[in-house]
């Protein structure tokens, strides 16, 4: 299917936050409901500040009960209710789970996993996107929910299908799969020679004798499952796209976005982020985890990345506890409200949950809600209502800009090709070397972007690449034009090792970034269990690394030699000892230091601290103490206390807090779970 290109309309969102404030709201499920819980519903809203809510998303089957059938007149009603509130509506398209019937009568529309086993109806996102008959049907539905409500007051925003990653390895998907094959390579020829098939007699003869990556005796081609990876996220693209063009087409002008899902394995969302009018994402944060806070300020960060750096919208995350993990620990009214204000200082505009009233039935009954079972005079409702209370209190904070001099170079392609099996290690993965990065930028205080290779990087002054496996020439040539420009450049090990294929680029590593780095490697190596000892060069001041003890390495190690780099670190043992690990180059008005291999945390800080110092980026707060974020949102700065102990601020001059309306004067303190939102006071 030939689309125009999509022009994101972010004036229509910006239109919203302008009318409404902050959005705040969630997903509401009226179909769930009798209608006097509808009228209750709408004013219990209003009462808790609630001014945005998703609809329709899991309703496909009560909008079209049988093939064919329309039955409108409840979600007419229910959409009046909320707009004589004042409640606007984010319209979703129905499609995310398609009703029994049609996978009954048409089975080929469902999934198969790699095993070759076809799903069933019962759960939900029970589809293929590469089945024609189930587009065919989603288009048909959207289409004429679309034409019925493009010019309803209620209706401000539209939601196409829900946290889109279908994957299917089914006859459906093997005949897609080999339609986009064709299209991107032309002649089998030139596909035999991307995925080197003369590795274990692979050549194939015809497009028609290539399968997605099944379950197979051993281990699949590498760039075959690349490729399939790339088709999967573009298949669901396709879908998105079509309910998307066909919103457009009746004449709906509503901004249409569909909700991303944190650094989602099976979408690359640099290819998606155009294609919506603004970015949406649903994360749910596991505080269970020491570093959720850093790592929630890393989604955010992603987010507003992925739009340019406009505002975002945070559609979907936990009032208290969810319901699928194995274990599941609530969270307190003071975290809630600290991850929503964490979110609104890193770009977000909207703060919604999922959902507004906890389901009694179904596999969500225990999924935490803004309208728990025991109702309104709970705890948890309190702090909801609190919460939309501080967010019209941060009305002027809305589209407020994060100015970020910090790039960290991530992609999904590379992501997917460095973690397939038959690597020297598989304990190198790229999202966690890509969060410990990030998590010593968000100790200081200093503000990160996230850019995909080959973007511009003349805003920046530092450029970090912490794994980035596959590197191709034009992302190797941005990195190189920066350097020279006068950036620090810092590029984690196992970088630039493979093509676009997956195949390993020729010569010494990093090929492509040989020159820049004044570095090159003849192995990469498996480090063992017990951490490897680094010698420091007696000319580098390592600072906390120096502190901390012993510098060491572990995972994965490179043998290097330093072709004009100063070597700052060494392999003190093992199979690499004596070889380079760490090294600092001087290239046209930059430097660039590279790391080869996974080394602990106060030689990480010791070169990131370097990198940030040599051009002179520091944080938004000197000496910003433990566990206290620091983020400045256009004339806003936010101070949040993710610990469990009073926190002192030093921050110079005459603010108010927008939340309190409190004056304050240099030194601010800040409660355990607390915040402050400062503004320069006259």
């Amino acid at each position: 299917m030939t689309t125009v290109p999509h022009v994101p309309r972010t004036e229509g969102f910006r239109a919203l936050v302008d009318d409404l404030g902050i959005c705040f709201g969630g997903d509401y499920n009226p179909e769930q409901w009798p209608r006097d819980v509808w009228l209750e519903d709408a004013d219990l809203m209003v009462q808790a500040g609630v001014n945005l809510v998703t609809i329709g998303v899991f309703s496909w089957s009560r909008l079209e009960p049988s093939p064919g059938e329309r039955d409108f007149a409840w979600l007419d009603e229910v959409l009046d209710l909320l707009h004589a509130r004042g409640i606007a509506v984010d319209l979703a398209s129905p499609t995310a789970s398609p009703p029994p019937w049609l996978g009954v009568q048409h089975p080929e529309t469902l999934p198969v996993d790699r095993d070759g086993v076809r799903l069933v109806a019962g759960s939900r996102n029970q589809f293929t996107p590469a089945s024609r008959v189930y587009r065919e049907h989603a288009l048909a539905i959207t289409t004429d929910l679309a034409r019925r409500y493009a010019d309803h007051p209620a209706v401000r925003m539209w939601h196409v299908g829900n946290e889109y990653g279908q994957l299917d390895f089914g006859d459906e998907a093997a005949r897609e799969f080999r339609s986009w094959l064709r299209d991107k390579y032309g002649t089998i020829e030139a596909l035999n020679a991307a995925w080197g098939t003369t590795v274990w007699a692979q050549g194939y003869r015809a497009f028609d004798e290539v399968l997605p990556p099944r379950r197979m005796p051993y281990l699949v081609n590498p760039a075959q499952s690349l490729d399939f990876r790339r088709y999967s996220s573009d298949q669901l693209l396709a879908v998105y796209r079509e309910q998307r063009d066909a919103i457009r087409a009746v004449g709906a002008t509503q901004p249409i976005t569909t909700n991303f899902m944190e650094f989602f394995v099976h979408a690359d969302y640099w290819a998606w982020a155009p294609e919506v009018d603004v970015i949406a994402n649903d994360h749910y944060i596991d505080h269970s985890s020491p570093t959720a806070a850093s790592d929630a300020a890393l989604v955010h960060d992603l987010m507003r990345s992925l739009g340019g750096g406009r505002p975002w919208v945070l559609m979907e995350h936990a009032v208290s506890s969810v319901s699928w993990r194995p274990h599941n620990l609530p969270k307190s009214p003071a975290q809630t409200r600290l991850d929503s204000l964490q979110a609104v200082a890193r770009g977000a505009d909207a703060i919604c949950f999922f959902q507004w009233r906890q389901a009694r039935s179904g596999a969500e009954r225990f999924h935490s809600a803004m309208l728990p079972h025991a109702g309104a005079d709970t705890d948890v409702f309190r702090s909801v209502t609190a919460l939309g209370a501080d967010l019209r209190r941060l009305r002027d904070v809305a589209d407020g800009r994060v100015e970020a001099s910090v790039a960290v170079l991530f992609d999904w392609s590379s992501w997917w090709a460095g973690e397939e099996p038959a690597r020297p290690t598989e304990r190198l993965e790229t999202l966690a070397q890509v969060q410990r990065w990030h998590r010593e930028l968000w100790r200081r205080g200093v503000a990160v972007d996230l850019v995909r290779p080959g973007a511009d990087l003349s805003a920046y002054r530092v450029v970090l690449v912490p794994h980035s496996y596959v590197l191709e020439p034009d992302a190797a040539a941005s990195l190189s034009a920066a350097v020279r420009a006068g950036a620090s450049l810092v590029v984690g090990p196992f970088s630039g090792v493979a093509d676009a294929n997956a195949a390993i680029l020729p010569g010494r590593s990093p090929a492509l970034l040989r020159d820049v780095l004044g570095v090159s490697g003849e192995e990469w190596v498996g480090l063992p269990d017990a951490p490897t000892a680094l010698e420091i060069a007696p000319e580098w001041t390592t600072g906390r690394a120096a502190a901390a003890g012993l510098p060491t390495a572990g995972i994965l190690g490179e043998r290097l030699r330093a072709e004009g780099a100063d070597v700052l670190a060494r392999f003190a043992a093992g199979h690499l000892a004596g070889a380079p690990a760490v090294t600092r180059h001087h290239a046209g008005e930059g430097t660039a230091w590279y790391l080869g291999a996974i080394v602990s945390d106060d030689v990480l800080g010791a070169v990131l601290g370097d990198a940030l110092e040599a051009v002179d980026v520091r944080g938004v707060v000197l000496d910003l103490p433990d566990d206290v974020e620091a983020v400045r949102r256009g004339a806003a700065l936010f101070l949040l206390n993710h610990g469990s102990t009073e926190r002192i601020v030093t921050a110079a001059g005459r603010w108010r807090d927008l939340l309190s309306d409190a004056p304050l004067e240099d030194a601010v303190a800040i409660g355990p779970g607390d915040a402050v939102v400062l503004t320069d006071r006259p």
